[in-house]
C-alpha cells in the first residue's frame, strides 16, 4: 500500500467469489490495525446471518466481532470515534453504502469493505461496481476452481434458484473459473420454477 498522509481517510475494497478469502483478509487487516493501535469498529448486515448473528466470519472460521445493522446510513450513526470502519458482506447492503463510504473517508477514516463483485450469473453486483470506482485500493481476491483447479473468479449456485440473493455456503455455491462457470439456461429456470415440489 501506498504511504498516506497522517489523518487522511481512504477506501479500501477487497473483492472476489465465494470462498476467495475476503473475509479473512478483512479480518487480517482490522487485526493489524488493532495492533498499530488504531481504533476498529466492524459491521455486518442482518442479512448475512449464516455463521454469526453478531461477528464476521470466514469460511475457515476466523472470526471478529461486530454490530449488526438493517440500513448502511446507522454505520456513520454507530461508528463513533473508530479510526477504521470495517463492513463485510457489502454486496447486501443497500445503495448508501457507498455516499456512507465516502463521508467516512473525507472525515479521515480508513474504511475497509469486503463483498461479492459478481452474481451467481456472473453479472455486477449491487452497488459493488460503484464502491470499487470511488476506492482508493481495489483487492480482487481468487478462489480455486473446484472442476480444474484453475484461479476461480465466479460464485457457481448448485441449485435453481433465480433470486439474486440466496444465502448459503458449501451447499448453494462452489468456486468456478470462467471456464467451468455455466449460467442455467432460461428454459432450466421455467422448468425449475413449475417443479411439482415447489407447489
Amino acid at each position: 500500500m501506498l504511504f498516506m498522509r497522517p489523518g487522511s481517510g481512504w477506501i479500501e475494497v477487497i473483492c472476489g467469489s465465494m470462498y476467495s478469502g475476503k473475509t479473512e483478509e478483512l479480518i487480517r487487516r482490522l487485526r493489524l490495525a488493532r495492533i498499530a493501535r488504531k481504533s476498529v469498529q466492524v459491521f455486518k448486515p442482518e442479512l448475512d446471518t449464516r455463521y454469526s448473528s453478531t461477528g464476521i466470519v470466514s469460511h475457515n472460521e476466523q472470526s471478529l466481532g461486530s454490530l449488526v445493522v438493517a440500513r448502511a446510513r446507522q454505520i456513520t450513526e454507530l461508528a463513533g470515534d473508530a479510526e477504521v470502519i470495517g463492513v463485510d458482506e457489502a454486496q447486501f447492503f443497500d445503495d448508501e453504502l457507498v455516499p456512507v463510504c465516502e463521508e467516512l473517508a473525507r472525515a479521515g477514516r480508513r474504511v475497509v469493505a469486503a463483498g461479492l463483485d459478481k452474481d451467481w450469473r456472473g453479472e455486477p453486483f449491487g452497488l459493488m461496481p460503484r464502491l470499487m470506482a470511488v476506492a482508493e485500493f481495489v483487492t480482487k481476491q481468487h478462489a480455486i476452481c473446484v472442476i480444474c483447479g484453475n484461479p476461480a473468479n465466479f460464485s457457481q449456485r448448485k441449485t435453481l434458484a433465480r433470486e439474486q440473493v440466496l444465502l448459503g455456503a458449501g451447499d448453494v455455491y462452489e468456486a468456478r473459473c470462467r471456464h467451468c462457470f455455466q449460467v442455467p439456461s432460461e428454459e432450466q429456470l421455467r422448468l425449475f420454477d413449475h417443479s411439482p415440489e415447489l407447489d
